[in-house]
């Protein structure tokens, strides 16, 4: 499917090896597991993702620290795995990359993930993530529209301005459809435990 391959190729390799980090937060898995999670998460745009893609981030996140992995065997019916664990070093980036409010980063693809993440492996509140976001988007929108209200500006530059108010208008937007959901799910969950 094209579309899932743009999102996960969009953001680019580094928000793929914090996602992998924080499904990793939960439990410790192996390969298949963490790219099922991650097709879970993505819904039909994770179809696009390919194990190897998987097998390779874990690669890069063991060499540089972030990942320790143990031979587990297989049963009879299947191979011999590696399950992966986070280090110490693997834990702190990612309560890093939770804490992180730049925007446009993350993408739509990497917040979506960064919720489910969370949510999975109970390391944030996604409601509380989405108001991080939304305070940052808000004060980028404030600057952008005193930047857009100068008189004397270029009217390129303020076409320019034009485009990034109306998107993080529509960014505003998508962060408070992402605060109904977790709400309602949310709400839903407790009355399910009580």
């Amino acid at each position: 499917m094209a579309s899932g391959y743009l999102l996960l190729t969009y953001g680019g390799v580094c928000w793929v090896q914090d996602v992998v980090l924080a499904m990793l937060a939960k439990e410790p898995a192996y390969g298949y597991e963490l790219r099922s999670r991650m097709r879970a998460a993505l819904g039909p745009l994770g179809e696009a993702m390919n194990a190897g893609q998987i097998y390779v981030t874990l690669a890069r996140l063991a060499k540089a620290g972030l990942v320790t992995s143990q031979h587990a065997e297989g049963l009879p019916d299947r191979p011999d795995r590696r399950v992966y664990a986070l280090t110490p070093a693997g834990q702190e980036r990612v309560a890093a990359w939770l804490a992180e409010v730049s925007w446009p980063k993350p993408d739509l693809g990497e917040f979506h993930l960064k919720l489910v993440a969370a949510a999975a492996a109970r390391l944030a509140d996604p409601v509380a993530l989405v108001d991080a976001q939304r305070r940052e988007v808000l004060r980028r929108l404030r600057d952008a529209q005193r930047a857009a209200l100068e008189r004397s500006m270029d009217p390129v530059v303020g076409l320019l301005l034009e485009g990034v108010v109306l998107r993080l208008r529509a960014d505003l937007e998508w962060l408070e459809a992402c605060e109904r959901m977790w709400t309602e799910r949310d709400r839903t969950e407790r009355k399910a435990g009580a």
